[in-house]
């Protein structure tokens, strides 16, 4: 309901409740038993077993457990007991299912953080008594007492107040802490901030006490309407799960294609099934690189770590490389772009501006420091009212502190603020023997309190006008405005009307939540990087713009949007015009989402940033949410992919930087796997079109796809970021890893691979085996098809030559290659590992063939870099040059 809308008379009347007697005990429990308890509800968990099951929808693995179960299968009705196979197919399944666990823990945080932000006890009137209850107990029409410090358990509609403030920055985003009145009865249409008659749940009250009657609990109130949308809100898969779930697919299918093919055409040429099986098996080992998804998993968890040391904590794996294709920071103001510190930046006299320093402004700050109930904390913060801590810190650094001031000028007597006068009123003993009156509050309330101006001058209806203007030129640049004035005097005032008339008005003191001073050069790098930064808040568009402009988010021809103008129009307007606004203000969770959404519809790649717990939505639904490590709450960590630990915005920039980085050593990485594995499908597929015999067995396929390849794959994925990844424009979210030819070229590479890995098997089968079984073939294949793809891992490395690119810029490239060779020739030249590979030793001159063979792409590579370097800078080297374009 709109309890907004309404008078507290009616919300009583309403929830049939009594202001003075509120709930009896006997009513309280049958509306618990209605409305349930006062906690957020847990999304279903599902257990450890059923999370690692889910692990094996996947395509690509359901074919290797295919392959296995067929090969375990025929190794049983052959006879042979060679499980070698088998095993090592489903131990590399089961490392990738385990890790898959590991990584599911997002909602279930983000919902435990949002129930440790509920008090565990509330103050309650029950049977006319007032009691202290358990916060779950708390149902609607309980009645509840509220002072200072209090943390709201519920949404409430006020009843009565004395000088009542909230701090709601958590879900409203505004700094300040939000001034409360029992008489307002708002609009319907009223956002969250402007709902000056409600509490809510998670709030503090930060100044007064209050009456309130509860009106929402649990998952009904606003803080629990977030939780259900992160319970509802399923996070989407990123551009690299997408691309690499659309290529096992691929690639399964295209193994179960040639299984068939191959299958049926070894039955008519009168092979027998069980061979046909085996090399069948072969083939789908052949054609499905195995260690993709472990290599990929283990290149991100490198970027994880090489974040973090950049003060970005990765949270969900896949997240790393969504970074690199953002086109769209989303970010909330307070806290992210700005301090969330309230800070006094301009002090206007009536005479004009002054500084901080002058004797006019230190005797400003001096009477706005008195007329203050703000401490400054040992570590040098302020403690209370934000706006208060910003005038005393202020004064400091004027050199006039507080405990100082006061013992010249004792307070005597204080008018508290209320929202009526919206003012408050100090008075100061005098070293003479009188008393100073000091009053500070909203401009337009207290300017027609003075009689006279502290330049001599009296307050004529000509100077009000003129500071009035001051004010709304203050006011138009986003500040928050505050006027102070005094008078002296020889008695005390006894009302607080007595005291504030005939006042000298002093000065009108500005501040703002400044912006954070590295956030203006990150915007910049957004812009040249071609991300399009956009600022979401809570906070009044006046005040959200001026910050936009000073950080050059908003400029040119962008527009600014509130969040009830957001409800007026469409999904489909609001996705087609997205682009052309780079400023939402006054929003609400669910406006939030729905402008992130809105960006993602249009093709963006989303990342949102924010701290809140209105932000936590958001940060769920955007393709990688970046909440603050310091100032975010729990919820907001729980719900992102990546928490800044710094509170940087521009760390989030870095951030962007290396995702670029990561994203292009994970395509070379399966550029790399899957040229060396249509080497392998060439190699063996050639021969059964030859009827010869298999050139590989399935085992030493394995060895190749899971150690030989690995080595080199995960070196290419810590190659160096190039230096000018932030001067190109983002990754296109449309485009698959295989556009711009790469397909192509990966299609060329593997079959130049599998041609001398074949001409390995011949020359071996002809020259060395004599006509028999060809046990030495098989060997130089092995050999020459593992040593090529290791030194194909140089060609992939860099666009340039290897030689002026630098050699040994990736020294770990260097390493995997060293041990790959070792590890190769060990495996045919140690007599018990040749045995499990069915491999036999090989001569000095066979592995001079081998040698020579396997050097051959390099050298073809590098001739055809040198030419084309002549002609372009810019394109990815193939052993063939082309254009072809593809967007597989």
């Amino acid at each position: 309901m709109d309890w907004h809308a309404q008078s507290s008379a009616d919300v009583i009347k309403t929830l049939k409740t009594n202001e003075r007697n509120g709930l009896s005990s006997a009513e309280a429990k049958k509306r618990l038993e209605k409305y349930g308890k006062n906690r957020l509800h847990e999304p279903k968990k599902p257990s450890l077993f059923a999370k690692f099951i889910a692990q094996f929808s996947d395509f690509m693995v359901l074919i290797l457990l295919a392959a296995a179960g067929v090969s375990f299968v025929t190794a049983i009705i052959e006879g042979t007991g060679d499980f070698i196979d088998p095993i090592m197919i489903l131990l590399i399944v089961v490392i990738n299912a385990v890790t898959g666990v590991i990584q599911e823990n997002r909602a279930e945080k983000a919902i435990e953080a949002l129930k440790r932000l509920s008090a565990p006890h509330a103050k309650v009137i029950r049977d006319g008594k007032e009691k202290s209850i358990l916060s779950e107990e708390v149902v609607p029409g309980d009645i509840l007492v509220l002072e200072t410090g209090d943390i709201l358990c519920c949404d409430a509609r006020i009843i009565s107040e004395a000088s009542l403030k909230s701090e709601e920055s958590s879900l409203t985003g505004e700094a300040v802490p939000s001034e409360k009145s029992a008489n307002i009865i708002c609009e319907k249409s009223a956002p969250i901030g402007d709902r000056h008659n409600m509490l809510f749940s998670t709030g503090i009250i930060s100044s007064g006490n209050a009456l309130a009657v509860a009106v929402e609990t649990g998952m009904r109130t606003q803080v629990g309407k977030i939780a259900k949308m992160i319970n509802d809100e399923e996070s989407p898969k990123t551009p690299l799960q997408k691309s690499l779930a659309k290529t096992g697919k691929m690639l399964g299918i295209g193994a179960i294609a040639i299984c068939i093919i191959i299958f049926v055409l070894g039955l008519l040429q009168q092979i027998p099934p069980l061979n046909m099986f085996m090399i069948s098996i072969s083939l789908a080992v052949a054609a499905i690189p195995e260690g993709l998804p472990a290599v990929v998993t283990i290149v991100l968890a490198l970027g994880i770590k090489k974040m973090a040391a950049r003060r970005a904590i990765v949270r969900r794996m896949p997240a790393v490389e969504t970074l690199g294709r953002a086109n769209v920071i989303c970010s909330d103001k307070t806290g992210t772009l700005t301090q969330n510190r309230m800070t006094v930046t301009r002090l206007e006299l009536p005479k004009g501006s002054a500084s901080f320093n002058s004797p006019e402004g230190v005797f400003a700050l001096s009477l706005c420091t008195l007329c203050n109930n703000s401490r400054i904390n040992s570590d040098g913060t302020a403690s209370g009212d934000p706006t208060e801590g910003a005038l005393v810190l202020a004064a400091l650094k004027a050199g006039r502190k507080k405990e100082k001031l006061e013992q010249e000028l004792p307070r005597v007597k204080e008018f508290p603020f209320d929202s009526t006068r919206k003012r408050m009123t100090t008075i100061h003993k005098l070293k003479n023997g009188g008393y100073r009156i000091i009053t500070k509050g909203a401009p337009d309330m207290l300017l027609p309190l003075c009689s006279a101006s502290s330049d001599g001058r009296g307050m004529t209806e000509i100077s009000q006008k003129a500071v009035i203007s001051k004010n709304e030129a203050m006011a138009s640049d986003a500040l928050r405005v505050l006027a102070v004035a005094y008078r002296d005097t020889v008695t005390i005032p006894k009302t607080a009307d007595e005291a504030e008339k005939g006042l000298i008005f002093t000065a009108l003191i500005g501040m703002i939540d400044p912006p954070r001073p590295e956030a203006k050069h990150a915007v910049a790098r957004c812009k040249t990087a071609g991300i399009k930064p956009v600022m979401i808040t809570g906070d009044h568009i006046a005040t959200a713009k001026a910050i936009a402009k000073d950080l050059g988010i908003f400029s040119g021809n962008d527009k600014a949007m509130t969040g009830v103008e957001l409800d007026k129009i469409s999904d489909e307007d609001l996705t087609r015009n997205i682009f052309s606004y780079s400023v939402f203000a006054r929003v609400s969770p669910e406006h939030k989402v729905r402008i992130v959404k809105a960006f993602r519809s249009a093709s963006a790649v989303v990342a949102m940033t924010g701290d809140g717990v209105n932000d936590a939505p958001a940060l769920k639904a955007a393709d990688i949410g970046c909440a603050m490590g310091i100032t975010g709450t729990d919820v907001a960590k729980g719900a992102a992919d990546m928490i800044l630990t710094d509170d940087n915005f521009s760390t989030i920039v870095e951030a962007v930087s290396e995702g670029r980085g990561i994203y292009e050593n994970i395509k070379k990485t399966v550029h790399f796997l899957l040229s060396s594995n249509i080497g392998e499908i060439i190699t063996v597929f050639t021969a059964f079109l030859l009827r010869l015999p298999s050139p590989l067995f399935a085992i030493q396929l394995l060895w190749v796809n899971l150690v030989t390849d690995s080595l080199p794959a995960l070196a290419l994925g810590v190659e160096p970021t190039p230096q000018d990844i932030m001067e190109r424009k983002p990754n296109d979210a449309k485009k698959s890893l295989f556009a711009d030819g790469m397909i192509f070229n990966i299609a060329i590479e593997g079959c130049f691979i599998g041609a001398l890995s074949f001409l390995a098997f011949t020359i071996g089968r002809v020259f060395f085996d004599n006509g028999g079984e060809p046990v030495v073939g098989r060997t130089m294949t092995f050999a020459s098809l593992s040593l090529c793809q290791l030194i194909h891992a140089f060609n992939i490395k860099s666009e340039q030559s290897i030689f002026k690119g630098g050699l040994f810029t990736n020294p770990k490239l260097i390493l995997s290659f060293i041990i790959g060779v070792i590890m190769q020739v060990s495996v045919i030249s140690i007599p018990a590992l040749a045995t499990i590979f069915k491999a036999v030793p090989l001569s000095p001159i066979q592995w001079l063939i081998v040698a020579g063979l396997s050097f051959i792409p390099l050298v073809v590579v590098e001739i055809e870099k040198f030419f084309q370097h002549k002609t372009t800078k810019h394109k990815a080297p193939t052993l063939i040059h082309t254009k072809f374009k593809s967007t597989l």
